[in-house]
């Protein structure tokens, strides 16, 4: 093996044809012979260009509605003979087999078959063999063969011919081999988690991840630490497929805290009112309804103005000039709505630091789908949590039956509680939170932090009572003793949201009953770790 290796036949077979034909035309232009099949060889031969056709490479005609054109030896081994080796050499002498040095190729479209609808039998036939096949032998002799997968390749590979004489360097191979084993892996990825979905595999015995990099990250949570960012091909609208209009790039805590901030919103669909959520750690510090997106700004900020500082603000609607000036009032990191007016870029193109990130709606938050975790070992998976709990679904289990202003309250207070981390006590009042106690590890914890947030706004605003009196509390999961709840009574509250499920809950209502409370059990609870 030597360092150069030189491409003086080419097979391309691509099912993106977005620029082939400028490819082709640069490689015919340093004296590469072109092979290559169905309608790659026609749209090359169309712009004038002088193709051979691999069936005449073959002494086989495609076949089987094209299922079968490259499986065959001149093929495979035109990419997988060891040029350095007598025995190879010999072998494509006797056969008449021609050296492929390089291979362009990319997939037939599954990914976007199965994104788009498809049937079961349209799936089905846009699963490639010969493409994989062929990539697969490429790469393994990456010694002496090019393989290209990504049309966003093409100008690195002619860069790289220019460079050498029309030859490639062994580790530009190495990268192509690399680059074409993970497109592979990802394509059966897909396939096989399609396939599990379609036979209903809740727990299939192997289980594929697959992910495009998108961004290589300056750090990750800290400064030591490398990361990136993966897309994993679904149009899920969100961080992953947003438009980022200004600032620096985004950061592995922003990603993170920018997802956590957009999911939550769009609990709050847009006909219903404007909302805003600002996050901090991935943990609401301020979630509100209004009349208007700077009034649900306004009341979101004033549920924690410290720790919106340095926050993440998202909208469930697109961004207004007004929203914008209240936004820039204190430093933000990032925010993301379905949308933004001429005029809030305008106002926030004086902010260079502050990202602005645009969808093109808000993601639908009852879609199914999975969630990973790594743990040692191994990787936790588990559907998404799109867990629905509306009036209908309420069992009142006190004395008192709470208003309809009330229920708007705790039915407002439990979505955002769904995307606190347990856990999770939430005060809402007027369609904003009061008071959010997140993260602890009894939920008496949460409901004293909780209130003393309450009580600490109160004092920035200048109100005589914590707005945590009146209010309606949420709680993730149930209260395991009456404490949690006692303290939240402390605290003003005139109606709770729980689960229930406890072995006391019979304690539970009666410390309720007795503390003049409203409560309603939901039947479901909604963990976040």
């Amino acid at each position: 093996m030597t360092d150069l290796s030189p491409i003086r036949r080419a097979l391309l077979s691509v099912s993106d044809k977005t620029g082939l034909i400028e490819l082709g035309q640069a490689l015919s232009d340093r004296g590469v012979e072109l092979l290559s099949t169905g309608g790659s060889a026609k749209a090359l031969r169309d712009a004038g260009l002088e193709v051979r056709d691999v069936a005449d490479v073959t002494g086989y005609p495609e076949m089987m509605d094209g299922r079968v054109k490259t499986l065959h030896p001149a093929v495979h081994g035109g990419l997988l003979a060891l040029r350095d080796k007598d025995a190879h050499v010999a072998a494509m002498d006797e056969h008449n087999i021609g050296a492929i040095d390089l291979l362009v190729v990319n997939l037939y479209p599954f990914e976007e078959t199965v994104a788009k609808g498809g049937d079961y039998e349209d799936c089905i036939e846009n699963i490639d063999i010969g493409g994989p096949a062929m990539i697969r032998a490429a790469a393994k002799n990456h010694a002496f063969v090019s393989v290209v997968v990504d049309v966003e390749d093409y100008a690195g590979l002619l860069s790289e011919l220019d460079a050498n004489d029309g030859q490639t360097t062994y580790t530009f191979r190495q990268k192509l081999a690399q680059t074409a084993y993970a497109r592979t892996g990802a394509y059966d990825a897909a396939v096989s988690t399609w396939m599990a979905d379609a036979l209903g595999e809740v727990a299939p015995r192997r289980r594929a991840f697959a992910g495009t990099l998108s961004q290589t990250l300056r750090y990750g949570e800290n400064p030591h630490q490398t990361a990136a960012f993966y897309t994993d091909g679904t149009e899920r609208a969100g961080v992953a497929t947003a438009k980022q209009h200004q600032g620096k790039e985004l950061s592995y805590n922003n990603i993170n805290d920018t997802d956590a901030a957009f999911e939550l919103v769009a609990e709050f669909d847009p006909t219903d009112g404007a909302a805003c959520a600002i996050i901090k750690h991935a943990n609401p510090c301020g979630v509100a309804l209004g009349g208007s997106l700077i009034e649900a700004y306004k009341s979101a900020f004033d549920c924690d103005r410290t720790s919106a500082f340095g926050g993440i603000v998202s909208l469930n609607q697109p961004l207004d000039e007004e929203t914008a000036n209240e936004i820039v009032g204190i430093f933000t990191e990032v925010v993301i709505a379905p949308g933004a007016s001429d005029a809030a870029r305008a106002v926030f193109a004086s902010k260079k630091n502050l990202r602005l990130l645009t969808t093109d709606g808000l993601p639908d938050n009852r879609a199914g789908g999975l969630t990973y975790r790594q743990v040692a070992g191994g990787m936790l998976v588990q559907d998404k949590d799109v867990g629905f709990v509306g009036m209908d679904d309420l069992k009142v289990v006190t004395k008192l039956v709470p208003t309809d202003e009330q229920m708007r309250d705790l039915l407002f207070a439990w979505k955002v509680g769904k995307h606190v981390k347990s856990n999770a006590i939430v005060y809402v009042k007027d369609g904003a939170t009061v008071g959010v106690g997140a993260g602890q590890m009894n939920r008496l914890d949460s409901a004293l932090i909780a209130a003393k947030k309450a009580e600490r706004m109160a004092e920035v605003l200048g109100l005589e009572t914590p707005l945590s009196v009146g209010s309606a509390v949420a709680s993730d999961a149930f209260f395991p003793f009456a404490d949690g709840l006692m303290e939240a009574a402390a605290a003003g509250a005139s109606c709770v949201i729980q689960p229930g499920g406890s072995m006391r809950d019979d304690e539970v209502i009666a410390a309720a009953d007795e503390a003049g409370l409203a409560m309603v059990f939901t039947g479901m609870r909604n963990f976040r770790h």
